[in-house]
């Protein structure tokens, strides 16, 4: 039996029943995120110890350390760790919620223009939360960790805070996760009709100049890490340009089919007289 997507929902629900089902929804998520993060902070010290190597890589071997000043510090950078992983393994249940939410109003053509964007989001998120994670921290972490050593003749030490640390990872995944969803974007403006593949590609240089700018802000200041960024960057415009270029085209045809089969049918009529 082939996939079909049914049209539009015929229905007339009133207000409230909607507000009812989204609070039913709601609920779900919740139930989700709260059952992923129970799971994640039974598994605190482990998922912290998996955002702890990046850092160790970084050290030299055997004096890796990570400080907290605070005596309550680790107890919440463990909730946050727990509260990040958790969301992160509940996202999935989330969006489909929330897709089940939003559909019945869509049309047939709209439900099939937006699937590829649900399922394109988390593998673009999940590649740069990657990229950050086994490429970018490694080489930042060790850029830092260059400045010890002594000023003036006093002993200059890295003793990274647990709290600090931990911000920091999420800035950078949440960064690259975040800028890897260009796509996403640039193609949901080309379906909206706000922007077309000739106006982007008219200002590819300004779009360099965009992406060289957010790799500065989001990374370190060593040109290293800005590259790491800015390429993938340019190269994911690139490819949504190429997408474009076929998605226009596959549009194109399917407004002119119609044309063409009026015009035969014109012909034939013409004929039987």
């Amino acid at each position: 039996m082939a996939f079909k997507i049914n049209d539009i929902d015929e229905t007339q629900a009133p207000l409230l029943d909607h507000l009812i089902e989204l609070r039913g929804r709601l609920m779900r998520c919740l139930i989700a995120l709260t059952i992923a993060f129970g799971v994640c902070l039974y598994f605190a010290d482990d998922i912290l110890g998996f955002l702890l190597q990046p850092l160790e890589a970084a050290f030299p071997e055997g004096e890796s350390r990570l400080i907290y000043t605070k005596l309550y510090e680790v107890f919440f950078v463990e909730l946050k760790v727990a509260l990040f992983a958790g969301f992160c393994i509940s996202f999935p249940i989330i969006a489909n919620q929330l897709w089940a939410f939003v559909a019945p109003g869509l049309y047939a053509k709209e439900k099939r223009a937006f699937l590829p964007f649900l399922v394109a989001t988390p593998v673009l998120f999940a590649s740069g939360a990657a990229l950050a994670y086994f490429v970018v921290m490694p080489t930042a972490f060790r850029w830092f960790l260059g400045f010890q050593g002594q000023a003036g003749g006093v002993d200059i030490e890295a003793l990274p805070a647990a709290g600090d640390y931990l911000s920091l990872v999420m800035q950078f995944i949440l960064a690259f996760g975040i800028s890897f969803l260009l796509p996403v974007l640039l193609l949901l403006l080309n379906r909206a009709g706000i922007v077309s593949r000739a106006q982007l590609a008219g200002a590819r240089r300004y779009v360099i100049v965009a992406v060289v700018a957010i790799a500065a802000i989001v990374t370190p200041p060593d040109p290293g890490s800005q590259l790491i960024l800015a390429i993938p960057l340019w190269l994911l415009f690139e490819g949504s340009l190429v997408i474009m270029r076929f998605t226009e085209a596959k549009a194109l045809e399917e407004s002119a089919e119609p044309v063409s089969s009026a015009a035969d049918a014109d012909t034939t009529e013409n004929e039987s007289r």
